[in-house]
């Protein structure tokens, strides 16, 4: 009789475990300080995380070389970042995957600003022929530079960038006219604007080029898809929200500092895009760009690098 209890007992266990959620792992993600990552603060403070079943912890990283060597060393799992990076991790093997966009410009909302200095006394693109424009070099920034001011008919020759790494000597040297242009991403760039800086371009008509990506390592992907898939879950119910109230989330922008205060009470916020991935023409005109620079000698797979299996 006893022997019957305990079997019954057990096998009510196993029933009510099978109908209840079960926790599908954790995800370190590692965050810039940057509006791409909106939706993911929008998904922990909405309690989606927990809604679809996924753990997720969020570290902090200064700059793009910080967040890569987190990545490397197996510190995070995924984050958000450009295709042009997941290229320099797969250029020997494939080590991370893109799994969604993260942000994308559209027609009333560039990603990428071309920016001419007050004192510069710059306003179009052809005036911008032979001026050095202040560019991170091997980056999406130089990238969406030369792209665009390709489209409108620049000769090699004709385009000229110079290496401002960090964005914060940028913008000084924007706003002391020592820097005649410089690009830089929003909000930054309306910053700068508000500080007399002029754009003279945006991505806004190419958003083929200035786009952002989350991606995950491959290995984790591999050894936890379910995690990865409940992550985009999250991810695609919060850009719903955020897209139908940006306003009720400004309280975000303040917080995790993505929107420099002075700019907070008036800032428009972008529309972050739905489910997708990179096209192979997206991916491959980047990595032609890298093999034109001498940063990549060798193609990089579209098919490996690329996931589309976990988009909702």
């Amino acid at each position: 009789m006893k022997r019957r209890i305990v079997l019954a007992l057990c096998s009510l266990v196993i029933v009510l475990s099978a109908c209840t959620p079960q926790a599908k792992g954790t995800l370190k993600i590692a965050v810039l300080p940057i509006i791409d990552t909106l939706p993911m603060y929008v998904a922990q403070q909405e309690g989606l995380f927990e809604k679809h079943g996924v753990q997720v912890e969020f570290i902090p990283v200064a700059s793009a070389p910080e967040r890569d060597q987190l990545i490397a060393a197996g510190g995070a799992d995924g984050t958000i970042n450009e295709t042009l990076a997941v290229m320099l991790f797969n250029k020997k093997s494939v080590q991370m995957q893109v799994v969604r966009y993260a942000l994308r410009p559209t027609p009333s909302n560039g990603h990428f600003f071309i920016l001419a200095s007050a004192q510069s006394g710059i306003e179009t693109f052809n005036e911008l022929k032979g001026i050095e424009i202040g560019v991170s070099q091997g980056t999406v920034i130089e990238y969406v530079t030369d792209r665009l001011l390709q489209a409108q008919g620049f000769t090699s020759e004709e385009i000229q960038t110079i290496a401002v790494p960090k964005l914060p000597d940028r913008m000084a040297l924007l706003a002391s006219g020592e820097l005649q242009a410089g690009v830089m991403p929003d909000p930054l760039a309306s910053l700068v604007v508000s500080q007399g800086g002029v754009v003279v371009a945006d991505d806004s008509s190419h958003p083929e080029y200035g786009f952002s990506v989350i991606s995950f390592r491959k290995d984790v992907i591999d050894a936890n898809p379910q995690a990865v898939k409940s992550f985009l879950a999250a991810i695609e119910d919060a850009t719903t929200l955020l897209n139908s109230d940006p306003a009720k989330y400004k309280n975000v922008l303040s917080e995790q500092k993505l929107v420099p205060q002075p700019l907070l009470a008036n800032y428009q916020l972008p529309v972050f895009p739905g489910a997708g991935v990179p096209t192979e023409n997206e991916w491959n005109d980047a990595l032609s760009w890298l093999k034109e620079k001498g940063i990549l000698t060798n193609d990089v797979s579209y098919k490996d690098s690329v996931n589309t299996s976990f988009l909702p």
